[in-house]
């Protein structure tokens, strides 16, 4: 008797388990477990088996922190990538990511230029001004395409007020840059600089911009302590 009371219950546990996964939402699952660790951890997951170097965890966090908070505020396109570039990185090494938030899967890590007045080989200075040839941090949604004096470029809208929100009057956009490429370190020990774009590698301007326009979420990071204590984003 003992016995089967003991199945009986087993079969029970299990059925409720199973009708608890299958009709609760993915989100209020993943909200116990919190969004950002799933995310960090998909990512950390995939990345490992491309063997792909992945931002630093504290980084990524933030960066995934104001990707989530954009998509619950219907901000961005659904299903478009988050792209992360760290400025804490010297120009010589590959600071830009692009992530398929699905799935967790890397689709770009390469290099990326910062603004002239912001440093030579490290990005230490940032602004908001007008003719300040600094590059800028802070959250934006990639925006419209257009064919300018660098070719195929795109437009960005930076959300942050004070820190960004001049990108569109101050023409900081996506470019491609023959500065901006691999060969110009081995000549120079660093990359070029910008007037404050994010300029990339010519050869692959095309289909980066392809990949990431029609609002998107870009996040540009550096070390600056007023800028991640005054975000509204980030301390909403």
């Amino acid at each position: 008797m003992r016995k089967i009371t003991l199945l009986i219950t087993l079969f029970i546990g299990s059925t409720f388990s199973s009708y608890f996964l299958v009709n609760s939402s993915p989100s209020s699952i993943l909200k116990e477990n919190s969004l950002e660790e799933h995310y960090i951890g998909l990512i950390n997951s995939n990345s490992s088996n491309e063997k792909f170097i992945v931002p630093k965890t504290d980084i990524l966090s933030l960066g995934i922190k104001g990707y989530l908070k954009l998509k619950e505020e219907g901000n961005m396109s659904e299903g478009k990538p988050l792209t992360v570039i760290d400025f804490s990185l010297p120009s010589t090494e590959k600071r830009m990511w692009i992530i398929d938030m699905e799935d967790g899967v890397i689709l770009h890590f390469g290099h990326v230029s910062h603004g002239r007045n912001s440093g030579d080989l490290m990005a230490q200075k940032f602004s908001n001004k007008n003719s300040s040839y600094m590059s800028s941090l802070g959250f934006y949604l990639t925006a419209e395409t257009y064919q300018g004096k660098h070719g195929y470029s795109l437009r960005l809208d930076g959300l942050e007020p004070g820190f960004n929100d001049n990108a569109r009057e101050r023409a900081i956009v996506i470019h491609g840059a023959d500065y901006a490429k691999e060969d110009f370190i081995k000549q120079t020990g660093r990359l070029g600089r910008s007037l404050g774009c994010p300029a990339l590698p010519q050869e692959i301007t095309v289909e980066i911009i392809d990949l990431i326009k029609e609002k998107s979420v870009l996040f540009i990071y550096g070390k600056d302590d007023n800028y991640l204590n005054q975000s509204q984003i980030l301390n909403a």
